[in-house]
């Protein structure tokens, strides 16, 4: 069975074609992408309505790209998916639209997937797939969560941030250091040369007893921290400061959100007695979490599994790859009713 993927829920267009076996993990033929992040940053964060025209513009592109590089044609696809939602309504409806556009004209069947859920799923696309069951901590922008994963579709929520995730703590740390967007991983880059206990940063519901989490408080910390900074240092810019007063309170801000992660993670797998985790989301490729993850869970004996780090952002290849594993776990049946609809808010656990 050949599936097409397209993913349109924000500020990446993604277009891939993945291949099921039976019951064996299905094999990824093409993939390809395109980021807006250029466009974008002229104005410090994601515009709806140009996310949605630049869709428009890049999905057909990529579409004949992926059939190229696969080697297959439009009319041995069996089945078309498409991110439904969560995301930017205006965004999900091109790739909607397009997905069910093609399918008609096609006459095959289409399906409509959860955007978190190709990236709870994304790890099976890499060379060492993990197996069920297992503790998902999701880290993409706009979601922070722990999910328990028993197989394809059975997922029990553990704890989500309740305000702030910890995508959005580095991107708007990272504004208030005057850093490009996104600030995520040029923050990061920042701190690799700072130290991480030169400022006293809080750590928001470490200590809570349950497995939420808060960033919000930690975005305050840090503007506060840098005023006094800047009063210090008598000037009114960030990147008026001495260097190595920035790359430190970076790396103090970097070291924060990753030991909230680290540690509730670790408490979610003692919790569920299970001893494997799979890390997933743009936050995911950060070096210095995979540094510690893979440090402590060694010690625990427990394996770690992550997306091939192209594949961490919002793709194609995951909504390609979730959209085969539900039809092979025979969760969902591809529809041939061409209407559509999105859903810009869509809990995970709802499905």
């Amino acid at each position: 069975m050949l599936v097409l993927g397209i993913e349109s829920s924000c500020d990446e267009t993604g277009v891939a074609m993945v291949q099921s076996h039976g019951d064996a993990v299905p094999t990824l033929l093409a993939h390809a992408l395109h980021s807006q992040i250029e466009m974008h940053q002229a104005f410090g964060g994601v515009v709806p309505e140009l996310a949605s025209r630049d869709h428009i513009r890049r999905v057909l592109p990529l579409t004949r790209q992926v059939l190229s590089e696969s080697g297959r044609s439009l009319q041995e696809v069996d089945v078309v998916a498409y991110t439904r939602g969560p995301g930017l309504a205006g965004a999900l409806l091109v790739g909607a639209g397009v997905a069910c556009a093609l399918g008609a004209a096609l006459g095959k069947p289409v399906l409509g997937v959860h955007h978190l859920e190709g990236h709870l799923l994304s790890p099976f696309l890499s060379e060492d797939p993990p197996e069920f069951p297992f503790v998902a901590l999701l880290v993409s922008g706009g979601h922070t969560q722990l999910m328990r994963v028993d197989g394809v579709g059975r997922y029990e929520l553990l704890g989500e941030t309740i305000d702030d995730a910890a995508g959005e703590a580095f991107d708007k740390s990272a504004k208030l250091m005057g850093l490009a967007y996104p600030g995520g991983p040029l923050l990061s880059k920042l701190a690799e040369s700072g130290d991480p206990k030169a400022y006293a940063l809080p750590r928001p519901l470490l200590h809570s007893g349950n497995l939420d989490f808060s960033f919000a408080g930690l975005k305050t910390a840090v503007l506060v921290q840098s005023q006094r900074m800047l009063a210090a240092g008598g000037v009114t810019r960030f990147q008026a400061l001495p260097a190595q007063q920035q790359a430190d309170l970076a790396a103090s801000t970097q070291a924060a959100i990753v030991e909230v992660l680290l540690k509730k993670s670790v408490t979610a797998l003692k919790q569920t007695g299970l001893k494997r985790l799979v890390v997933a989301g743009g936050v995911g490729a950060n070096r210095k979490l995979r540094e510690q993850l893979n440090a402590e869970c060694a010690k625990r004996g427990v394996r770690v599994h992550y997306p091939e780090l192209h594949l961490c952002t919002d793709n194609g290849a995951m909504i390609a790859m979730a959209a085969a594993m539900r039809l092979q776990s025979g969760l969902q049946t591809a529809v041939t009713d061409y209407a559509f609809d999105v859903k810009p808010r869509w809990p995970l656990h709802s499905l």
